[in-house]
C-alpha cells in the first residue's frame, strides 16, 4: 500500500471496514458471528470462573470493571487488564471475558474493562477512562506479579495509548510487564475521513491527541522490562497491515522491545476470539511472554 491520502473515498472506507475482508463469511454475518461467540465464550468463562462483575473505577454508568481471578491464587499473581473493540462504538465488557480460561489455568487473572463508547463517549474520554482503569486495578490489587494489557481493534488503540501515559497525572506507579495489541489502529487520522467518525466526530486535532504513533515516547529504564506484541490477521486490510508494521517500527526505533506477528488462517474477528482457545498460536504467544516476565 501506498499512503492512504492517496486513496479514494470509497476505497479508504473499504480499507477500513474489517467485514469486508473476511474469506470465511460475509459482512454482517462476520459481525453476527463474532458477537454470538465472544458472547458464548463469556457465559463459560463467568459460569466456571470466580467473576467479580461491575467493580467501579468511577461513577459512570460503565465505568466498571469485570473480574475473572485464578482459584486460590498463590501469592502474587499476574493480571490482564482487556480492552475490547467494536470500533468505538460497539460491544461492552459484557462480552469481553471469553479470554479468561486459559489465564485463569496458568494462574492469571482476567480483567475486563468497561468504557463509554460512542456517540455518548468520545475519543478523549475513553482514552481517559481506560487509563483511569488501570490506575484502578493497580490500586486494587497492589501485589500483582506485573500488569499485561490486551486489546482489540479499538481496544489495541486504546491500550496502545496507556503506553503513552503520564502515570504522575494519577498518582500511581504500575508495573507494566507487556501489551498485546491485536488488529489495532494506531494512527486515527484516516479514520476522520471514513463512516467510523460520522458517531464519533473526531477533528483533526483530537485524532492527532490520541492516536498512538503520534505519541511514542523513548523505552525508559521503567519500561525497558515492558514486551510489547503488536498482531495483525492474515485477512486484515492492507491498511490495518501497514498501520501495524509502522507502529512496530516507531516503537523498535523508540528503544521498546516490540515484536511483529502476522497470525495466518484469521481474518480481523477470529483472530481473537480464537484466545478463548489455550492450544491458538496467540494464546500460547501471550502465556509464554508472561511466564518469561
Amino acid at each position: 500500500m501506498g499512503r492512504w491520502q492517496e486513496l479514494s473515498r470509497e476505497e479508504l472506507e473499504r480499507q477500513y471496514s474489517p467485514s469486508r475482508w473476511s474469506p470465511r463469511l460475509g459482512a454482517a454475518a462476520v459481525v453476527e458471528a463474532h458477537v454470538r461467540e465472544v458472547t458464548a465464550g463469556t457465559r463459560r468463562a463467568r459460569a466456571a470462573a470466580g467473576a467479580v462483575l461491575q467493580v467501579p473505577y468511577g461513577t459512570g454508568e460503565r465505568e466498571a470493571l469485570d473480574v475473572y481471578l485464578p482459584a486460590a491464587p498463590a501469592g502474587a499473581f499476574p493480571l490482564v487488564l482487556y480492552v475490547h473493540g467494536g470500533y468505538w462504538q460497539f460491544l461492552s465488557k459484557e462480552e469481553s471475558g471469553f479470554a479468561a480460561l486459559p489465564l485463569l489455568s496458568r494462574g492469571i487473572a482476567l480483567v475486563a474493562v468497561g468504557y463509554d463508547v460512542a456517540p455518548r463517549g468520545n475519543m478523549d474520554v475513553m482514552v481517559a477512562q481506560v487509563r483511569r482503569s488501570v490506575a484502578c486495578i493497580v490500586r486494587q490489587y497492589p501485589t500483582t506479579s506485573g500488569v499485561y494489557l490486551c486489546g482489540h481493534s479499538a481496544g489495541a488503540h486504546l491500550a496502545a495509548m496507556v503506553l503513552a501515559t503520564d502515570w504522575q497525572e494519577y498518582g500511581v506507579a504500575p508495573d507494566i510487564k507487556g501489551a498485546f495489541l491485536v488488529s489495532g489502529i494506531y494512527d486515527l487520522e484516516p479514520i476522520v475521513s471514513t463512516y467510523v467518525n460520522d458517531a464519533l466526530r473526531m477533528t483533526p486535532e483530537v485524532a492527532q491527541r490520541n492516536s498512538p504513533l503520534l505519541h511514542v515516547a523513548a523505552a525508559m529504564p521503567a519500561t525497558e522490562a515492558c514486551e510489547v506484541l503488536v498482531a495483525v490477521a492474515q485477512h486484515d486490510s492492507p491498511e490495518f497491515h501497514r498501520q501495524s508494521r509502522q507502529y512496530f517500527q516507531a516503537l523498535r526505533s523508540a528503544g521498546w522491545k516490540v515484536s511483529l506477528l502476522d497470525v495466518a488462517h484469521t481474518d480481523h474477528f477470529d483472530v481473537v476470539e480464537k484466545l478463548s482457545q489455550e492450544g491458538y498460536i496467540l494464546t500460547q504467544v501471550i502465556l509464554s511472554a508472561i511466564a518469561r516476565a
